[in-house]
């Protein structure tokens, strides 16, 4: 599945389903076929997805051999700066204009 994320003051974003419902994850909201963040909502979820990838980053300068499997499959499947890059930026335009953000399929 496709959604698209949308911000008055930003181009809009494309993501796939797997890596939408794995950023939701990460800020603790749930996934529907369409939504809405409010700009309330915007500031916490951005400190969510930098904490996330602040540790991803951390967890890549760890010598893999002092990782367990779990993790060590992490790094393999992702960069989730690189991932989420887009939809943080459309995040912070929009807290930085006090717009919200919508969402659809």
């Amino acid at each position: 599945m496709l959604y698209k994320f949308q911000c008055k003051k930003s181009a809009d974003v494309l993501m796939l389903g797997d890596l939408t419902q794995l950023l939701f994850n990460i800020i603790d909201k749930p996934l529907e076929s369409k939504g809405v963040f409010l700009v309330e909502q915007l500031s916490p979820a951005i400190e969510k997805l930098e904490a996330a990838i602040a540790a991803d980053n951390e967890l890549r300068k760890t010598d893999p051999k002092e990782l367990d499997e779990e993790k060590k499959a992490s790094l393999k499947a992702l960069r989730l700066g690189q991932r989420a890059f887009p939809f943080l930026q459309l995040l912070k335009t929009a807290l930085a204009h006090k717009e919200m953000v919508i969402w659809g399929v």
